[in-house]
């Protein structure tokens, strides 16, 4: 035992319902483990994508999480649109709860598309403290020190991993079309045809029932669905990013920035760490600072701008991460997460990190 963790753990997998992967640690007493650790995946994805990360996790922290790997949304079903995968993780989450009642804490730690699917579950299973309502909350929505819960249980750790906050319009968000106007129309016209509705939601075009985008719902407390209630009870929000790449997911949507506020970056900030470049702490803005925001901007997508400056309402903390002197550097998208434990075991360092600044 070093450091409190076992260094020699052995991680199982057990079939729930025949259907969904849990993850635990033999070597220690996992029945011991109240905080729940609910890991999604990307689009076209599998429970399997998170598996490196989910063993790395039980094997450091084998005695306090219980790590659930979200199989609802597999494959084609991720094509089915953010809200409907959302709906879906939402019943998932609270079959896992009523499953295990001895539960005290939850995190989130989700990949690309997930990141978004899970910020819109958030939204659902948010409850207000005990004795309030919802609307006596909205008052205070500039403020981090609600005390709601995520379907009663206490909100750690959300954490999202080269997600598309921002969505994927244009102005160089998918680096694959390099950033030309023609490819990036010619994108917009024809996601729908490749990803479906998921494709809509993350191009903006969707317009349900005359609504505003999917995403532009998902920076405020929309009806029924407390996103930013949810986002603001976590005790911390932390977005992993790379720097570059990544030609699935841009560094600006990733990293909830605008063009004008990407940092210099140049080496590792620590040894441990090889391929952290560069890490940010961002306070909330208060309500006029956010509005001065959303006016002036930096001449961005206003769309995009309305995004960053909702999204900054709460605290982020910010880690750049980057792969260029790596084998597998153009497999970034894949490598930050550790997809495939051989293949992008490169970013193992990125794991460790998050495992490492873990609020247990």
């Amino acid at each position: 035992m070093e450091n409190g963790r076992v260094e020699n753990a052995v991680c199982s997998k057990e079939s729930v319902n025949g259907s969904r992967d849990t993850w635990s640690c033999k070597d220690a007493d996992s029945s011991s483990a109240d905080h729940l650790v609910i890991m999604v995946h990307g689009i076209l994805g599998s429970a399997a994508d998170w598996k490196f990360a989910a063993e790395q996790f039980v094997k450091q922290l084998p005695d306090k999480v219980f790590v659930h790997c979200s199989e609802r949304n597999t494959s084609k079903l991720s094509l089915d649109g953010v809200d409907v995968m959302g709906e879906r993780l939402v019943q998932e989450v609270l079959e896992v709860v009523q499953r295990k009642p001895d539960l005290h804490k939850i995190s989130f730690v989700s990949h690309s598309v997930g990141g978004l699917v899970a910020r819109y579950a958030i939204g659902r299973l948010y409850r207000p403290p005990k004795g309030e309502n919802v609307e006596d909350l909205l008052g205070n929505i500039f403020k981090e020190d609600s005390i709601g819960t995520i379907c009663g249980l206490k909100a750690m750790n959300f954490i999202t991993v080269a997600t598309p906050h921002l969505g994927s319009r244009g102005n160089k968000q998918v680096p694959f079309l390099f950033g030309v106007p023609a490819f990036e129309k010619l994108a917009n016209c024809v996601i729908h045809l490749i990803f479906r509705r998921t494709g809509r939601h993350l191009f903006l075009n969707d317009d349900d029932e005359g609504k505003p985008p999917l995403l532009k719902r998902m920076v405020e407390d929309c009806g029924e669905l407390y996103f930013m209630s949810a986002l603001r009870v976590f005790e911390r929000r932390v977005a992993y990013s790379n720097v570059g790449y990544d030609h699935i997911v841009g560094w600006r949507t990733s990293s909830i920035r605008r063009d004008s506020e990407l940092p210099k970056w140049e080496d590792s900030l620590d040894e441990k760490y090889p391929h952290i470049v560069y890490r940010e702490h961002c306070k909330a803005l208060d309500a006029e600072l956010s509005e001065s925001y959303s006016i002036v901007g930096d001449g961005s997508d206003k769309l995009e701008d309305e995004l960053v400056t909702g999204l900054s309402q709460v605290s982020w903390e910010k880690v750049d991460v980057s792969f260029h002197t790596c084998r597998q550097r153009f497999a970034a998208h894949s490598v930050i997460q550790v997809k495939d434990h051989t293949m992008h075991i490169e970013g193992a360092d990125v794991i460790n990190h998050m495992i490492d600044h873990f609020l247990i």
